[in-house]
C-alpha cells in the first residue's frame, strides 16, 4: 500500500483497515510457529503496512502543547 493511498482516506477507514491488518499479522505469526508460512515478504509488507497507518493517523492527531510544528 503506497503512503498516498493511505492519506486518502478517513479516520473510520484506517482504523477498519488497521484492525485487520493486525488480524492478518497475528495469523500469520501463528502460521510462522507452525512452519505452515509460504510467503514470508508479506509479514515485512505488513509490518510497513501497519507503520504508515499509524503514522498517518498520529500526523492527523493534534498535538497536545497547543503549538504548531
Amino acid at each position: 500500500m503506497k503512503p498516498t493511498e493511505v492519506r486518502d482516506k478517513t479516520p473510520d477507514e484506517l482504523d477498519d483497515l488497521l484492525e485487520r491488518l493486525r488480524r492478518e499479522r497475528l495469523n500469520l505469526r501463528f502460521q510462522q510457529a507452525t512452519g505452515q508460512l509460504e510467503n514470508v515478504a508479506r509479514m515485512r509488507a505488513l509490518r510497513r503496512d501497519i507503520a504508515r497507518i499509524e503514522t498517518v493517523r498520529r500526523e492527523r492527531k493534534p498535538s497536545k502543547t497547543g503549538k504548531e510544528q
